[in-house]
């Protein structure tokens, strides 16, 4: 199994977190979107969505993260003696929540909260090296162009405060009645860890990542106390915690800005 992800990717640290969780095997590949090697013509070429994770098993290839997650609850499931259908893969009510979950999408929110400077710095240096790939890979030109479209879509939205503010209440909504669930069970759904776990935590990372942690989750005691706890977990340290808790982060952050400083400068798209 070969999993195509990088820590930056809020949907590939719950895929992550999923295959550490059920104890699966697997080829991690980094494929960095902030330094545009999703939009390499080899990945690009069997997905031009360049969106991560993408997970592979033989033939089998997933790009949705829900539905490369519960591939993963199956292979974990049948590998311990059950079977595809068994009663014990993940409840209604865990499949509604990863669903809410994934619904919120972090692009923009995420975005809005960082630094323009640097937001600017890098959209630039990722309009070019779309420009250089299309340059070298004649024959995905109209894939790449419709990326650069994107692109710019993406900056004229950036000038919109509305679209910030409905991310903004999508997000409040889900922390208000997660924060409800937390006062009542120890996780989202009961007092067993599940796949809504998983597919939840990664977003208070990113509140965490963005200094945003005293508005958002402080604020929410239930929700602080389940943070708390959910870092001790052995997935957690593996997945986010050795690339973003403490010091790490400035590291990781440092390593993939120097890079596109360096490569513009030398202008290697």
């Amino acid at each position: 199994m070969q999993l195509y992800h990088h820590p930056y990717s809020l949907d590939s640290q719950k895929v992550r977190l999923a295959l550490e969780e059920k104890n699966i095997d697997y080829t991690s590949f980094h494929v960095n979107p902030v330094t545009g090697k999703n939009f390499d013509s080899n990945f690009f070429r069997t997905n031009p969505s360049a969106k991560l994770p993408v997970f592979q098993n033989g033939s089998v290839i997933l790009y949705n993260t829900i539905e490369i997650i519960q591939y993963i609850e199956r292979i974990a499931l049948v590998s311990s003696g059950g079977y595809r259908d068994d009663p014990t893969l993940s409840s209604r009510e865990v499949v509604e929540w990863m669903h809410k979950i994934q619904q919120w999408n972090p692009k923009f929110f995420t975005l809005f909260h960082l630094p323009v400077k640097y937001r600017l710095y890098v959209s630039k240096f990722l309009r070019r090296v779309l420009i250089a790939r299309m340059a070298e890979s004649p024959e995905l030109a109209s894939a790449y162009h419709r990326k650069l479209r994107e692109a710019y879509e993406t900056e004229d939205k950036m000038q919109d405060v509305e679209v910030l503010r409905q991310s903004e209440d999508h997000l409040k909504r889900i922390l208000d009645e997660a924060e409800i669930k937390l006062g009542e069970t120890t996780y989202l759904v009961g007092d067993e860890f599940t796949l809504a776990d998983i597919m939840f935590i990664p977003i208070l990372s990113r509140l965490v990542l963005l200094n945003l942690k005293e508005k958002y989750i402080d604020t929410r005691p239930n929700m602080a106390e389940y943070w708390n706890m959910v870092q001790q977990r052995p997935s957690y340290k593996k997945v986010i915690g050795r690339y973003f808790r403490g010091w790490r982060r400035q590291r990781t952050l440092l390593k993939t800005w120097c890079y596109v400083q360096i490569r513009r400068l030398l202008r290697r798209y």
